[in-house]
């Protein structure tokens, strides 16, 4: 059996977020160890037999299991709320995993029509050759939702808030039309992570998360994660892991654990500078609408603030006048923001969603999620909001 920290039942979330993971080797170290290795060995042939038969639980093979990515497994599961988090190579990892693992030809899914480009991508052209049907509703419309359920429904699939227009959807109000259909509900928590949002207690049944942005926090890695109970990590995700190998590599599960222990302070820092750059934004003139969901204009703010502690995130997202060209000429115009469509980082970064996240989607497809032209977003970091201000005019004033 593979030990636990010993940790108090009541340990909080920021205490989570430093401890949880595995005990200490018999070395003793503070920091959390790095297992480069691809095999481990087994003390005789029975009982390697038993330990791929999954008869004994241990470390076997780093492509379903490692010392480094258990400590962030479990780290991450513990600050979620659920049992159990199986560690992917990348957020569309994540999903992919998660989509192989419940559905099969002639299921249906229903989707946010307001998710990530890449993900409706995925649900609509890659897993729609293979036989699965899906149906994109709006984000925020549960009558949409419910309407949508079919006899073959499995899963509905919500990114809350979402990307780019930060929509905040109704956790409960989704969790309980997807139980009452017999499927699940799966909400990437990307945007916010657990230090602002738990699904879990909203009713969701699954976390989908890109370890890429804010739980890595600095832009170093690519990484993914899926959170949930332990009935269905250990027994649907797992297998498709051990036979597929979406596997996240010790090095990069080690970044995304460090990068844990300082998650709640950068949340807490870089939602209270988005908030304030969103509040400027919308007396800035040349931008002809702001999206936030701190902000008091916000069509779901009341929402956003009971399921995300009170905070509206680091993501802002604004029209500039001009269309297409006056975003590209305002983008191009700072000196501070980084003009990629990264985000999560302590950098802040600027980008185009209808040329970049969601190019490869069609017009008709972007405007049913209210990816406009003249849309830019903005995932706020750690400089200086003055300096960030002063970015964003030196921006619009190049147009």
């Amino acid at each position: 059996m593979i030990p636990k920290v010993n940790l108090p039942a009541d340990a909080r979330l920021d205490t989570l977020a430093v401890r949880e993971g595995l005990p200490a080797t018999p070395w003793g170290e503070n920091s959390e160890a790095l297992f480069l290795t691809s095999s481990f060995v087994h003390p005789d042939a029975a009982t390697a037999a038993r330990r791929f038969a999954n008869e004994e639980e241990a470390f076997v093979y780093s492509r379903f299991g490692n010392p480094t990515t258990m400590m962030m497994e479990r780290r991450l599961a513990a600050m979620e709320g659920t049992e159990a988090c199986i560690g992917t190579s990348s957020g569309m990892a994540a999903i992919m995993i998660t989509l192989m693992a419940l559905l099969k030809s002639g299921d249906h899914v229903i989707c946010s029509q307001s998710v990530f480009g890449s993900t409706i991508k995925l649900i609509q052209s890659e897993f729609g050759k293979f036989g699965v049907q899906s149906s994109f509703v709006s984000q925020t419309d549960p009558a949409a939702w419910a309407a949508a359920v079919q006899p073959n429904t499995k899963l509905l699939f919500a990114e809350t808030p979402s990307n780019p227009l930060t929509e905040v959807c109704d956790i409960a109000a989704l969790a309980d039309i997807a139980h009452r259909a017999g499927a699940l509900l799966v909400v990437d928590n990307c945007f916010c992570s657990p230090a602002l949002q738990q699904p879990i207690k909203f009713g969701a049944d699954l976390i989908i998360h890109s370890g890429t942005k804010y739980l890595d926090g600095q832009g170093r890695v690519i990484a993914g994660a899926v959170c949930g109970s332990t009935e269905l990590i250990e027994g649907k995700f797992v297998p498709v892991m051990r036979s597929a190998g979406m596997s996240l590599s010790p090095f990069n599960a080690w970044v995304v654990l460090k990068g844990l222990e300082t998650l709640g302070i950068r949340m807490r820092a870089q939602s209270a500078s988005a908030l304030a750059l969103a509040q400027w934004l919308e007396t800035v003139p040349g931008i002809d609408r702001v999206y936030h969901p701190g902000l008091a204009s916000h069509p779901q703010h009341a929402l956003a603030m009971t399921q995300q502690s009170g905070q509206g995130g680091a993501v802002v997202s604004f029209i500039v006048k001009g269309g297409r060209e006056g975003a590209w000429a305002m983008i191009d115009g700072t000196r501070i923001c980084s003009i990629t469509a990264n985000l999560g980082d302590t950098k802040t970064t600027i980008t185009h969603p209808s040329s970049t996240s969601h190019g490869r989607l069609t017009e008709t497809q972007r405007l049913a999620a209210g990816v406009v032209q003249g849309l830019v977003r903005v995932a706020v970091g750690l400089e200086d909001l003055d300096d960030l201000k002063a970015d964003l005019v030196r921006g619009l004033q190049a147009e």
